[in-house]
């Protein structure tokens, strides 16, 4: 899909990309304390560092700072998981480790996921199918994992299924953490879902060496 674009009033994109980014930082804090309707622009500006006047030849409305904000939490999801999961190795271990560096990368962007779930739908229809084809190619890269992990075949359905209830799992540590932590560390809340995924495939624990 065709990146979607935000027009600015200012040509040198090095300025653009850093102001935006500025932009993306402190509309983060504000809609995780306030939530996207409540927030202002005024107080975006003042997050970012710059006043209203500057805000506005970077951006066209409100929600084009929102459609950055998600673009660029995907963004940094996507960009994470690739770096830290490897999709060819075949090996139960490696699907455990995918597991784990994940669920590592949830807790680590907390507040940037549970602004992701709660505003994603106050998106433009365009601009929603636009990030959430992003989470569609992360949902298939562990497919991937799973498909060249596992030592037997499993159905197209039971693979999608897989692959999303991990991914899921993960997000939910970070907008369900406020009851989950009273409970489980991120360890031991990792270990459990391991646990419940490698039993519920009659997968052996040797056969993670």
């Amino acid at each position: 899909m065709e990146k979607k674009q935000v027009p600015s009033t200012i040509k040198d994109e090095a300025l653009v990309k850093k102001r935006r980014q500025q932009m993306v930082k402190g509309a983060v804090i504000l809609f995780t304390e306030k939530g996207f309707h409540k927030t202002t622009t005024r107080e975006i500006a003042k997050a970012s560092g710059f006043s209203i006047g500057t805000l506005y030849e970077y951006i066209r409305t409100k929600d084009d700072i929102l459609f950055l904000v998600c673009d660029s939490i995907y963004e940094r999801v996507k960009e994470r998981m690739e770096a830290s999961i490897n999709q060819e190795e075949k090996s139960i271990a490696n699907l455990v480790h995918a597991i784990r560096s994940y669920f590592q990368l949830m807790n680590d962007m907390q507040g940037e996921v549970l602004v992701m779930y709660q505003e994603v739908k106050s998106l433009s229809k365009d601009a929603q199918d636009y990030v959430l084809q992003k989470e569609r190619d992360m949902v298939a890269m562990l497919e991937k994992v799973i498909k060249n992990s596992l030592p037997f075949s499993i159905s197209k359905e039971q693979l999608t299924l897989i692959a999303n209830n991990i991914f899921v799992q993960g997000q939910m540590w970070g907008f369900r953490r406020w009851i989950l932590q009273r409970t489980f560390t991120l360890e031991t809340y990792t270990e459990q879902q391991i646990k419940m995924l490698l039993q519920g495939l009659h997968v052996e624990e040797k056969e993670l060496t």
